[in-house]
């Protein structure tokens, strides 16, 4: 067996060592060959190879310069794109496992010193979101694929189409109570109208127990005193039916009154009808609520009943969730996160139900019922009081 032959031992573990990952100032990227030790590195300077392929170098040194940069911009963030699309994570993470490959492009041979520079590069250029934070450079991809684009645009699109129609069903709903208020205010005054127009009926009971006497020899006087006692007897009379009637008419606006506030409520509870069905959905998770963790997975992290804010929901059902105590990024799916009741006075988000987008303030609590009363803030139906809505569909919001 010869000295360099295959399965010699020294051949074996050349081949061992060369696995590995070597050090990047060893490396010479013009030449794409990896050194083991400062020796190597020298002799290999010194070789007739090397020193060809720095005399190309020579020649226009700007041009290869910017196109390993390019090379390496590109492929590190193909990495991103294709290991850590949607999510947080440190630079130093992603850049080491993009130097797990041998064959990359070392960032020696690229305009940039530092991971530093180039991660404040791609923040400028707006390729990806760039953050400083006491524990070193966090990097987001930033998606622009278009495809990507494009099913974003329809995302967008569709949630417009659902606004529109919801706010044609609104309008159309406020029009009916209106008309039937209308129809009710016409009612009323159509029936007290009638009321008055009704014949009144002359009641004479005093009248009738006295005897009418005829005098033919009576003085003038006389018979006049007689003539107006009696027309101040039929007013009299007059009046009390007048207050009869006016009692009557008093009953009758009552029950109109109750009639209205009925019919009113009546419209009010088809109007939530109709918005329940519409918007209750299977999924709830909104950016900006504080959720609470309750998956057993990641009791042995620590995160197992810790708070933490929603800031970014995917694909409606997982939320990236940043925890309140550490800071750290998880995402979580709605399945394994429970709904936060804040104190008394406190700003809520309806997830769920009739409500549901709208921002609220807590009124009050049933804990017997598991439902809470709200009073909306903003929006169409600031004002309005919700007596009873369930521990599931409000959520504390994130001041």
């Amino acid at each position: 067996m010869g000295k360099n032959d295959f399965l010699t031992p020294k051949a074996i573990a050349n081949r061992i060592k060369a696995k590995g990952l070597q050090k990047l100032r060893w490396y010479c990227q013009m030449c794409q060959k990896q050194c083991r030790d400062e020796n190597g590195f020298k002799c290999h300077c010194m070789s007739e190879s090397h020193q060809r392929q720095m005399e190309i170098f020579g020649q226009n040194p700007t041009r290869i310069v910017h196109g390993y940069s390019e090379e390496f911009e590109n492929t590190f963030l193909e990495h991103m794109k294709r290991s850590h699309r949607f999510s947080r994570i440190a630079a130093t993470v992603v850049y080491n496992e993009y130097i797990s490959d041998r064959q990359h492009v070392h960032m020696n041979s690229t305009r940039w010193a530092t991971l530093t520079e180039f991660v404040k590069y791609l923040g400028r250029e707006g390729k990806c979101k760039v953050e400083d934070t006491p524990k070193g450079w966090f990097i987001t991809y930033i998606d622009r694929d278009s495809e990507t684009l494009f099913k974003e645009k329809m995302k967008n699109k569709r949630l417009k189409a659902d606004l529109v129609d919801e706010e044609k069903q609104e309008r159309a709903i406020q029009k009916q109570i209106e008309i039937a208020e209308q129809m009710v205010v016409e009612g009323s005054e159509k029936t007290g109208v009638e009321e008055e127009s009704k014949p009144k009926v002359l009641d004479r009971t005093n009248a009738e127990a006295e005897k009418i006497k005829l005098n033919l020899l009576q003085s003038k006087k006389k018979a006049e005193a007689d003539a107006n006692r009696e027309s101040s007897k039929l007013v009299f009379d007059e009046g009390n039916d007048g207050n009869k009637s006016g009692k009557r008419k008093h009953d009758g606006g009552e029950e109109t009154s109750t009639r209205n506030a009925s019919v009113l409520d009546e419209l009010i509870m088809e109007e939530e009808k109709v918005k329940e069905k519409s918007n209750r959905k299977d999924y709830w998770l909104f950016e900006g609520i504080v959720v609470k963790v309750m998956s057993k997975a990641l009791e042995d992290k620590g995160y197992y009943k810790q708070k933490g804010v929603v800031r970014k929901v995917i694909d409606k059902y997982v939320g990236e969730i940043e925890m309140l105590s550490n800071n750290h990024v998880l995402r979580v799916d709605q399945e394994e996160l429970e709904t936060v009741i804040p104190q008394i006075g406190g700003i809520v988000k309806i997830v769920n139900g009739a409500y549901r987008g709208e921002r609220a303030k807590l009124l009050s609590i049933d804990a017997g019922k598991f439902c809470a009363k709200l009073q909306i803030e903003k929006g169409l139906y600031e004002g309005r009081v919700l007596k009873a809505v369930e521990y599931e569909d409000i959520c504390k919001l994130m001041q």
